[in-house]
């Protein structure tokens, strides 16, 4: 019979209170924001998922059940939290953005919206300070997701994701086929990181057939060179009007509501130039990791 364990630690109450932010914001959303296309959507999505996935932690954790989860409970709760922390971000950006940008008039429903951006940004605190209390500390025998290639990993897929929404709609890789290697840049260094994080969740890194800390740096260095290529490129097609580019804002777009199709080129830009930080990061981290276990 499980006893439950109530925990008196930091890490405990910043998921309860993530758990309570995160639930707050997509109620209040749910319930009077008058959200009614799409981006509304994703953002009860992100709050939503983080909800769903903190009370899985917590009850987890309250009833003493990580050595029965399907998981590894040393790599699970930092990723959760992590991409949680990057979801109500990208939320608390995109909420007010799309629903609150020229609202003026004072409403119910403005109000509505006003507390679940407030909400929403205490919930990105929340999980920013779980996994600042997560992540691992000289000395400490953590998982792989505890480290900062292991975080590092977790960015660089989610800036990925947004990147394919931004590309998609409209979709802007099919003007040139320079384009389309941005576009396979994009999707080699998604699959490969989401799938070595499949790995370390699910304890499968020793099945590999060669070791996985060098693997980890050998990827590293491709990816550093393929998005660079990619943060150089993408530009020069999309902005230099000798490749059929614009270099100036449209003037339609002051009119837009959110980001229009210009924005979204330099979102795409900006977060490819991100990611290849991201990634050259993660080789000087990676590169110490094969340095200190020879």
């Amino acid at each position: 019979m499980p006893i439950v364990v109530v925990h008196s630690n930091p890490l405990f109450w910043v998921r309860l209170f993530a758990l309570i932010f995160s639930c707050v914001a997509f109620a209040v959303t749910v319930h009077g924001a008058g959200v009614e296309h799409g981006t509304g959507d994703w953002c009860v999505f992100c709050w939503a998922f983080s909800f769903a996935g903190t009370l899985l932690v917590l009850l987890v954790e309250l009833f003493g059940l990580q050595s029965r989860a399907p998981v590894s409970w040393k790599n699970f709760p930092i990723t959760f939290a992590c991409y949680a922390s990057l979801l109500c971000l990208s939320a608390s950006i995109i909420f007010p953005l799309y629903f609150l940008k020229g609202q003026t008039n004072r409403s119910d429903t403005r109000d509505y919206r006003i507390v679940a951006t407030v909400f929403s940004c205490l919930a990105t605190i929340a999980y920013m300070s779980e996994v600042s209390i997560s992540k691992a500390r000289p000395g400490e025998v953590v998982g792989y997701m505890a480290t900062a290639p292991g975080l590092l990993k977790v960015c660089e897929t989610f800036v990925a994701c947004v990147i394919f929404v931004f590309i998609s709609d409209p979709v802007s890789y099919d003007s040139h086929p320079a384009l389309n290697w941005c576009l396979a840049v994009y999707c080699i260094c998604f699959i490969l990181s989401a799938a070595i994080i499949v790995l370390c969740i699910c304890e499968c890194t020793g099945c590999l057939p060669f070791p996985f800390v060098r693997f980890l740096s050998v990827y590293a260095l491709l990816a550093v060179i393929m998005y660079l290529s990619a943060a150089i490129i993408w530009p020069i097609f999309k902005f230099n009007q000798k490749h059929g580019g614009s270099s100036s804002r449209p003037s339609h777009c002051a009119y837009s509501r959110g980001l229009c199709s210009w924005d979204k080129l330099i979102a795409v830009a900006v977060l490819t130039a991100v990611n290849f930080i991201l990634y050259l990061a993660d080789l000087i981290y990676s590169a110490r990791l094969v340095f200190v276990s020879v």
